[in-house]
């Protein structure tokens, strides 16, 4: 396991800028030992008033070496944890060591540590119950006492910088909680913010940093720290995930660990170098030493990890292998280590969701780390990359709908066939009947693909939370009917067979089984790829049964005369009753990486060649379920309005 931990650190190390390997090579040998020929600072027991407080509290306070009472200092303020006092840096952390070791390498700014003690009370022991609620109430106190009564005494005692620029906060644990929500809250007295695994008492995202666009303007530095195995990292995760989306700089520091001094010393060494000196933003991703888990690994899988610039670590066991590689569209090499154990870094993969597979001595298989999700024909891995700006499909604090698997037998098949149908939230405890979005997949994906890789519950519970979608009800069918697959699947034989099953089978099902309305003007459909030409076919020669249709990445073929010339001929002589019937048609491509891109463009030619009313809409990003999930985000909140 140390070599692993070795190797992972080199190989991240490899690809970073040199600030930031001269940091992390340094960093794990001997920085908070004694060396002779380091200078030492000096550690003070100082004592000051604390109003807050109603009594005499202790703080230690670090100075330099060479320290001169005739220049100026920054001050950094350095909390403890929930168990600790004043004292607990100095016996666990050998905080003087690690600054006099940067000092003497000339890697830091000479400054001041005051180290005080986090628990604003009169009994400020760690001793008895600490997680009584007195005692916990006293670390949110100790933000009157560290504003009105500890910098005062410092600034006077001390010859300290006033001003925000100079003045830092961190904290390990309940300090780190206590930096955080100090130090973002009072942006008019910090500048610089640092977090070591951050604890419970952090407040949420929203209620940190209520104006990120305010907070960018006056941060210098907010630095999050957290070992990858400790069970508080939920903390540290949910705030750089909302720094992340609000584009607030910042550095997510993971490294192999769990709640101890190794992680915390770590988080001091790497936070000082950059204190009271410019910052680079555009270097800040770069900072880790490992990835954060993706959110669509198996329950406890520590790979796939994706690094803060959406680079991806992959790792998988396979001793005997002789190759194995990961396509994720392009293929990556990965190479073996002494324990049998396959490692690659891709390059910075896109927003969103991605299919990938692993690939051993030839064969494309799951990957055993990762959840399975039916595309491409076949189960498949599926990675997230983080998206700054999907908070429309976030999982928040609203009322939420269900997802319900149904089976039904179909009139025209004969078979079992099955749907997911969404419900939305409260339909239980309602009599009211709902509109009914009719949703269709793409080629290689069925029922389950809308529901999974789509994230259509989230979504529409997100906009009906914020009113700007109706509660509706949206049913995902499968629109797999048989026969050949990809362009030879598109025959008017397979487009008539799923027409019927649409009209006969689910609709009829979902009238009887479901509480929704039955008239045109609260019935949609949509589909994206092979669903879109299904909602072409189907919609367009049927358009008194639906009011909107969605045609996500989709066209007719444009050179397959036999497919597309009845369509058209069709359209043309029934543009008037389409025009009148549909209030929506709403047409949308992935930009012109889209594959569907140029067919698109021609069928909207012929569209307006025959007087079809079409609104037309881009989302830059392919063929891909970013761009399939932002059309049903702006495709629903059109409906049944």
């Amino acid at each position: 396991m140390k070599r692993f931990l070795f190797l992972m650190i080199c190989l991240v190390i490899h690809s970073l800028s040199g600030a930031a390997q001269q940091i992390l090579k340094e960093m794990p040998t001997g920085y908070d030992a004694v060396r002779s020929d380091a200078p030492a600072g000096k550690i003070d027991t100082i004592q000051y008033q604390s109003k807050t407080v109603g009594s005499e509290r202790k703080a230690l306070v670090y100075t330099p070496p060479g320290f001169s009472k005739k220049k100026k200092y920054p001050v950094l303020y350095l909390l403890h944890g929930i168990g600790g006092d004043e004292k607990e840096w100095l016996k666990g952390g050998n905080p003087q060591l690690i600054l006099d070791n940067l000092y003497a390498e000339k890697k830091i700014e000479p400054m001041i540590v005051v180290m005080p003690n986090g628990r604003a009370m009169k009994d400020d022991r760690a001793t008895g119950n600490i997680m009584a609620q007195d005692k916990v109430a006293a670390f949110a106190t100790f933000e009157k006492d560290l504003l009105n009564d500890l910098i005062p005494f410092i600034e006077s005692k001390y010859p300290a910088y006033t001003d925000r620029e100079h003045r830092a906060i961190a904290g390990l644990s309940m300090g780190g909680g206590q930096s955080l929500n100090f130090g973002l809250g009072n942006l008019d007295r910090f500048a610089w913010v640092g977090g070591f695994s951050s604890a419970p008492n952090t407040k949420v995202p929203n209620e940190l940093m209520p104006d990120p666009e305010e907070a960018k303007k006056k941060l210098k530095l907010l630095f999050i720290s957290c070992g990858d195995n400790d069970r508080l990292i939920t903390f540290s995760k949910r705030t750089h995930d909302y720094m992340f989306e609000h584009q607030v700089p910042h550095i997510y520091y993971i490294e192999p660990g769990v709640h101890d001094f190794k992680v915390w010393k770590n988080g001091l060494y790497m936070f000082s170098q950059f204190l009271f000196k410019p910052v680079d933003n555009s270097s800040l991703s770069k900072y880790t030493i490992l990835g954060t888990r993706a959110e669509t690994n198996i329950r406890s899988a520590q790979y796939p990890q994706i690094l803060p610039d959406n680079r991806v670590v992959f790792r998988v066991k396979a001793p005997e292998a002789q190759k194995v590689q990961i396509d994720l569209g392009k293929k990556y090499e990965m190479k073996k280590d002494t324990g049998g154990y396959w490692m690659v870094t891709t390059d910075s993969i896109g927003k969103g969701f991605h299919y990938y597979s692993l690939i051993v001595d030839g064969v494309a298989l799951a990957d055993p780390s990762s959840e399975t999700f039916y595309g491409m024909g076949r189960m498949a891995s599926g990675i997230e990359i983080p998206y700054r700006n999907g908070g429309y499909y976030a999982l928040k604090d609203v009322a939420h709908g269900d997802i319900r698997i149904r089976k039904y037998l179909s009139k025209t098949t004969g078979t079992w066939r099955e749907m997911y149908v969404y419900t939305p939230p409260g339909y239980d405890q309602s009599t009211e009947k709902y509109p009914v979005l009719y949703l269709l997949h793409g080629g290689g994906e069925d029922q389950r693909g809308w529901a999974t890789q789509g994230k259509t519950n989230l979504i529409l519970d997100n906009l009906i939370a914020e009113g700007k979608a109706k509660p509706m009800v949206i049913v995902m069918l499968d629109g797999n009917m048989g026969g050949a697959g990809g362009i030879a699947g598109f025959n008017e034989g397979v487009l008539k067979s799923f027409e019927n099953e649409l009209k006969s089978g689910a609709i009829p099902f979902v009238e009887s089984a479901f509480r929704v309305q039955t008239d045109a003007k609260n019935r949609a459909l949509a589909g994206l790829s092979m669903g879109g030409m299904q909602t072409l076919y189907a919609g367009i020669r049927n358009s008194e049964m639906f009011s909107s249709l969605g045609v996500f990445s989709s066209g007719w073929f444009a050179n397959n005369t036999a497919l597309t010339a009845p369509q058209y001929e069709f359209m043309k002589d029934n543009s008037d009753k389409i025009n009148g019937n549909i209030k929506n048609l709403w047409i949308s491509m992935g930009g012109q990486e889209d594959i569907a891109f140029n067919n698109c463009k021609i069928m909207r030619a012929k569209f307006d060649e025959l007087g079809v009313k079409y609104t037309y809409s881009e989302y830059a990003g392919g063929h891909t379920w970013p761009v399939w999930r932002h059309d049903l985000f702006q495709f629903s909140q059109l409906l049944f309005k």
